[in-house]
């Protein structure tokens, strides 16, 4: 027991467990940019959440998914027993920030494959076209009405701006009203709805996109975690050979 232990610690540990799984990871990668443009499957794939699309497909078509999945689940092992055993090793024969920076850039890693997986698992995308008064469902049981579209057209008939608001109903009673505009989406309750295009006429209507992404937050954190990590580690280097030549 204590050998298989061992083996398995070893194994995760591993240089080159890191090396032979991102290699296979990327023969899957390209294996599935071969495959793709030939399956009309494919198409739907942003429909669904990633799981959820997978588990409806033919295995044949999607046997490269399932294992990048699985690669990706020894990297994020190896990264991990690799960035606690690398601080045990160096907790006393390096400075502080030299040894953290690598562990801080190994857990954004690990935060971004976590945003990934939440959204694989949990996402939503969803398009309406709505003229002024019209209703409809959202995932998170409440209702979208859109109340009024403003379009401006400028002289040579090109819209100038626009504005739609809306309102959410629970129940039938109005919860919140938000404005949308350029650049202005309305977010709540961890879904997106956006404005995709609007037609002045023969009457007013607008193209809604409607979305929830709930490993967008894991991700701006594991990114910003990361390029910190990253930052750090290179001024730190920078300074610790400037020191070197000076003396």
């Amino acid at each position: 027991m204590y050998k298989l232990i061992r083996h398995t610690l070893g194994f995760f540990v591993s240089l080159r467990t890191t090396l032979w799984s991102l290699l296979f990871l990327l023969i899957m990668l390209l294996g599935g940019a071969c495959i793709m443009p030939l399956k009309e499957e494919f198409q739907s794939i942003h429909s669904l959440p990633l799981f959820g699309w997978m588990k409806e497909q033919p295995l044949g078509i999607t046997w490269w998914l399932w294992a990048s999945v699985g690669l990706l689940s020894v990297l994020t092992a190896n990264t991990l027993f690799c960035s606690i055993e690398s601080v045990i090793r160096k907790r006393r024969n390096a400075q502080w920030l030299l040894l953290i920076s690598p562990q801080i850039i190994h857990i954004g890693f690990l935060v971004i494959l976590l945003a990934h997986f939440l959204s694989a698992m949990g996402s939503f995308k969803g398009m309406a076209v709505a003229r002024e008064g019209a209703s409809f469902n959202l995932p998170n049981n409440t209702t979208l009405q859109v109340r009024s579209i403003t379009i401006s057209v400028d002289s040579y008939g090109y819209v100038s701006d626009w504005a739609v608001d809306v309102a959410y109903l629970s129940e039938g009673r109005m919860v919140h009203e938000e404005l949308l505009m350029p650049n202005r989406p309305s977010l709540r309750e961890g879904l997106g709805v956006y404005v995709k295009d609007l037609r002045a006429s023969p009457e007013k209507t607008v193209l809604l996109e409607i979305t929830r992404e709930p490993g967008a937050p894991w991700a701006l954190a594991g990114g910003v975690l990361f390029l910190s990590g990253t930052v750090m580690l290179v001024l730190l280097k920078t300074g610790r050979e400037g020191r070197s030549e000076a003396g």
